[in-house]
């Protein structure tokens, strides 16, 4: 409660203070009581994900170590365990031996390259790409934004709906934890610049910061959103395929940019459901595409992980984003917004997906980019035939249900990444057809 006597400008100030104390407050404890289980003097354990050595859970050694993708990646999303020797870190989240990396071996003649938009970075200004600069991003003041109330929190930042005094409008404001490296922060913002104006895409209003606790916030474009949870069990057959095609819109224009996502699932697309319109959000993940590059395979949500990840392939390209469409698909059409996928950790996600899928064509993939799982996974996905989609066909959701929709999940959730339609071919899929006249495709 705002105390009484206090000017409207002190007022703001008070209640935005107060959402920054709550920020920071969780934020210190998080990184407290991790640090203590994972931090050794003098090591930065968000720091760890860019050593090399001998891959978690391997058993690469000596000249073996050649022959596997040695490197995490850009430096790590997730905090690992540092109170161990690089050959020994495992996953802070999941403590559990599936956490371990998934691949034993790997050809390293064996390389992947996306099949579309492989190189729009490299025609590119570095201007356009380099993010390792925080100087590049110009931090306005936060005191012309009230704060309503929370609305969402995740792992780098808490939400608020906020209100914008100088624009007389509603918002959103995402106030970053500390711990948040800055150039996560600064790749964020310049990939959302990258995309302004773009089909779908959330618009970045601002860039602040409180002065006195030197807290980084991202005003956001307001939407009154529907939690796609709650909505899917009420969407008709017609409205699906609407808001899916609205996310292909999204995706290909982000692709065609040079910019992978890594994170589509449900809670990432907002729908304003009395207007039709759909915003992809939430772009921390997301990262500009290099062929040749090993990216970091702790990215995604685990129910919508690819399976490059989970089998630990790192040149992954802008596919990685289609298979996350396909399992979104699945669990509108047969699980009404559940997650179709639900694995209990990393491990058992890939051994479900292989369930539905079969194992005759995880192994085919595996044999096509020369990969070898490790012993314990393999162990764990063991073998099992395709199930039809048919299968998951109930009195519930057989409206939603025709061979359009079944061809196109065939096309989407492909193990190889390569064989994935892209978002452009997506769009021109017979499941559309029925919207071509009104949309113009």
């Amino acid at each position: 409660m705002v105390p009484p006597r206090v000017r409207p400008k002190a007022a703001r100030r008070w209640l935005l203070l107060a959402a920054l104390v709550l920020v920071a407050g969780s934020s210190w404890w998080a990184t407290s009581a991790e640090g203590r289980r994972t931090s050794e003097p003098g090591v930065e354990a968000t720091d760890v994900l860019g050593m090399e050595g001998s891959l978690p859970g391997s058993n690469c050694k000596g000249t073996d170590q050649g022959a596997c993708r040695t490197s995490f990646g850009e430096g790590g999303e997730d905090v690992v365990e540092a109170s161990k020797p690089p050959q020994a870190c495992e996953a802070k989240e999941e403590e559990k031996p599936s956490t371990r990396f998934p691949l034993q071996w790997r050809d390293p003649s064996s390389t992947s390259r996306a099949r579309v938009y492989a190189d729009v970075i490299l025609k590119k200004p570095k201007e356009y790409w380099d993010y390792h600069d925080d100087s590049i991003v110009q931090w306005g003041p936060l005191d012309g934004y009230s704060v309503k109330g929370k609305i969402g929190k995740g792992k780098y930042s808490q939400v608020f709906e906020a209100f914008d005094a100088e624009r007389n409008m509603a918002c959103a404001l995402k106030m970053l934890k500390p711990k948040t490296r800055a150039t996560k922060v600064t790749r964020e913002v310049k990939i959302l610049q990258n995309l302004e104006g773009g089909p779908n895409i959330i618009k970045l209003v601002d860039t602040v910061m409180d002065p006195l606790l030197k807290a980084k916030g991202l005003v956001f474009e307001h939407v009154n959103n529907t939690d796609l949870e709650v909505l899917c069990p009420t969407l008709t057959d017609l409205e699906v395929r609407t808001y899916l095609l609205e996310l292909l819109k999204a995706l290909d224009y982000c692709h065609s940019r040079g910019i992978m996502h890594r994170d589509v699932k449900p809670h990432n697309v907002m729908i304003d459901h009395s207007k039709k319109t759909l915003r992809l959000i939430d772009w921390g993940l997301a990262e500009f595409y290099r062929p040749g590059k090993d990216f970091n395979i702790r990215v995604s949500t685990k129910n919508y992980k690819g399976p490059e990840l989970l089998v630990g392939l790192q040149d992954y390209d802008y596919s990685l984003d289609m298979w996350s469409v396909g399992v979104m698909l699945a669990g509108m059409m047969f699980r009404k917004g559940e997650p179709f996928f639900r694995g209990q950790d990393n491990y058992d996600q890939l051994v479900t997906i292989a369930k539905v899928l079969g194992t005759g064509g995880l192994y085919d993939y595996l044999n096509t980019y020369k990969m070898r799982l490790n012993p314990h996974l393999e162990a764990m996905v063991g073998h099992h035939s395709r199930k039809p989609w048919a299968a998951f066909v109930t009195a519930e959701n057989q409206h939603l249900i025709s061979h359009e929709a079944m061809d196109l999940l065939d096309k989407l959730l492909v193990y190889d990444h390569q064989k994935r339609l892209t978002a452009k071919e997506a769009m021109t899929h017979p499941y559309f057809e029925v919207l071509r006249g009104s949309d113009g495709l």
